[in-house]
């Protein structure tokens, strides 16, 4: 079966590379999706660090806003990687991670994972995992709500 090169993620013309047999969002469209988000964080008035994973859980683009602390750099790195690994929102892992939960003390084994939200996984049109967005240094819930604006349709 032929998979068109040209792939639509949301509203957003998303160009894909196949990489090992997979497609993964490109830089252009995670430079995109960092503007989005610091646009809302902007919005919001609060200072983020924002990274987009491939769907190998490698780094694509990075950003940290001017004043976000800097142990929100590597925390938005584990959320996007949390995300993709797992291909769920850190969000959904963090409820499983808790104690009590199925994979209680998971991210213990791996030093890249976390059980905060944040981690937002960025999907293709026939549902496939193309990479993921992980967002930190401001409350939980902000992180999270700002990585989902980020992954909307523009208005």
């Amino acid at each position: 079966m032929h998979v068109p090169f040209r792939q639509r993620v949301s509203n957003l013309s998303l160009i894909l590379r196949e990489t090992e047999g997979f497609f993964t969002v490109q830089l252009s469209h995670a430079m995109s999706l960092l503007d989005a988000a610091r646009s809302e964080a902007a919005r919001l008035g609060v200072t983020v660090s924002i990274s987009i994973m491939d769907a190998a859980a490698w780094p694509v683009a990075f950003i940290r806003m001017d004043g976000c602390p800097l142990g929100a750099i590597e925390v938005s790195q584990k959320k996007a990687r949390t995300a993709v690994l797992f291909q769920m929102d850190s969000a959904v892992f963090a409820t499983i991670a808790q104690p009590g939960g199925a994979a209680y003390s998971l991210e213990n084994t791996n030093g890249g994972l976390t059980s905060f939200g944040g981690g937002v996984v960025l999907k293709g049109a026939d549902g496939s995992v193309l990479g993921a967005i992980g967002v930190s240094g401001a409350s939980t819930e902000d992180d999270i709500a700002i990585a989902r604006a980020a992954t909307q349709p523009a208005a």
